[in-house]
Formats: structure tokens, sequence, C-alpha cells
């Protein structure tokens, strides 16, 4: 429990006992949690190289860590590794930010007719339900050999967007809306000064989701037409049998992952630090 007291001018806070000892242990579970996934990640690398040294697996297969850390460092001098980082991390980025901006807009849409959204409802669960790789020559003709792959991400992340916007927005409270409408308020300024702010965490929920579509679809696209990025460099490697190079652009890919939900996680608190303050 934190207490502030006046002392001067100023306030003194003080905490009791319990509670310093409640943030302790607080601590030391965080810590806990850290270690056990060190340890865990750290014994599948050991059983991994084992397993491949020993003979349990095929290492022309599977290949093993020190392998990987050789050809990473062999690519990453060359440069090579880190263009094609780059290329599907700029990807990725620019797919999720306009998979955020039309899927926003037209949750708005729905939201602010309702004869729009029960006319186009039975469209987005069709569109959701079709298998976007099926899209892939279609976009890769249209759209040519680089943009394809920004088709593919939009068209995969898309339409969950907008479903999953447009039911935050259903969750607001009608309460709310009602009394404003009551006193006179447009739509718009209700969309502006109540639908947006109470739907901040629907729309970092949806962000999270966001991040692994677009990168499945990124990856689908480079897959199917694209001359660079960590997509290209699986296939390459299989084609070649170059189990080495799959697995290392397994791995950035992984990384790619924890970075980007990295910065889902910041964005997060910032949003929640500045929605308590204005509170």
């Amino acid at each position: 429990m934190t207490i502030s007291i006046p002392y001067g001018r100023s306030w003194m806070t003080m905490t009791s006992p319990l509670y310093d000892r409640y943030l302790r242990a607080q601590k030391r579970r965080q810590r806990l949690i850290w270690l056990a996934r060190l340890a865990l990640l750290a014994g599948f690398l050991l059983l991994w190289e084992f397993a491949a040294r020993w003979k349990w697996v095929d290492s022309m297969l599977t290949s093993k860590p020190s392998q990987l850390w050789t050809s990473f460092r062999e690519l990453a001098m060359e440069g090579s590794l880190f263009h094609h980082l780059w290329i599907t991390g700029q990807e990725t980025l620019v797919g999720i930010a306009v998979s955020m901006a039309i899927g926003s807009l037209a949750a708005v849409l729905f939201w602010w007719s309702t004869f729009a959204s029960k006319v186009l409802d039975p469209y987005m669960v069709v569109l959701n339900a079709l298998p976007k790789v099926a899209l892939g020559p279609i976009f890769f003709i249209w759209l040519g050999d680089h943009y394809s792959v920004y088709g593919m991400a939009v068209a995969i992340s898309v339409i969950v967007t907008i479903i999953m916007i447009e039911s935050g927005f259903k969750e607001i409270s009608r309460t709310k809306l009602k009394l404003m409408e009551s006193f006179g308020a447009t739509k718009l300024q209700m969309l502006g000064m109540v639908l947006l702010p109470a739907s901040v965490p629907h729309l970092i929920a949806t962000l999270k989701v966001n991040v692994g579509l677009t990168l499945v679809g990124v990856i689908m696209g480079e897959f199917l037409s694209s001359k660079a990025g960590l997509g290209y460099l699986i296939i390459y490697g299989g084609q070649v049998f170059q189990m080495n190079l799959v697995m290392v652009s397994i791995a950035l890919l992984a990384l790619l992952s924890v970075a980007l939900y990295g910065l889902v996680n910041l964005l997060e608190r910032y949003a929640r630090k500045k929605y308590h303050h204005e509170a």
C-alpha cells in the first residue's frame, strides 16, 4: 500500500512493508520467468547440437547451431544477408501500415453506416475464408514481382484487421454514445471523442495480430515472386540444398518477429501511460 503524506511544501511517499515484500516477490518472479525462457532456449539449442554431433539426426538435413553461426558470420561479412533482412523488414512494415490504415477506415465506415455493414458483411466472411495464396499469381500479373509481395501481405491481414476493429467498436458502451447523441453531438464528434480513444486497446491488439499475419503474407509473396528477402533466401537455399542458408533465414525471421512485437509492446506501454495520464 502506498501512502502520501505532506512534508514541508512537498509530499513524501511511503509504502508498507507488506507491499514492499509483494513488489520484491513480483520482481523475483519476473526474473525467474526470464531465466526459465533462456534456459528453455539454451536447452533446445544444446539438444539440437548434440543430436547432430552424435548422429541422432542427419546434420545435412537439419544443420546444427554451430554451423548456423558459421554460416551467419560468412553471410554477414558478404553483406547480402542484412540486405535481404532489410527488404523483408521494410515490406512487413509497409504491409502493416497499409493494412491498419485500410482496416481502420473500413471499420469506421461500417460503424458509420449500418446499411453498408449489413451489405458487405457476407463478402467479408467469404474473403476471410478465401485461401489468400490463390491470389499470388493474380497479384504477380497485376502488380509485378516487387509490388505483388505488398499485395499478398495486405490481402492476408486486412480482412482480419477490419473484423477485429469493427468488433472492438461494437464493444464500446452504447450508453456513452447515446448520451453524446442526446446532447446533440454529431457522428464525427462521437467518433473522435469517444469511439477512437476507447478503442485504443482493441487497435493495439489488432496490431499485434497484424504483425504475424503481415509477415506471413510477405514471406508467401517472396516465395512466389520476389528476387530478394528472407523468403527468397529460404526458397533458394532449399533449391540448392543449402540447409544452413534456410535455417539462418528462419532464425532471422524469428528475430524480426521478436523485434516487431517489441515495438508494438513499446507502443502499447506509451498508449497506456498517455491514457492514464489523460484520465
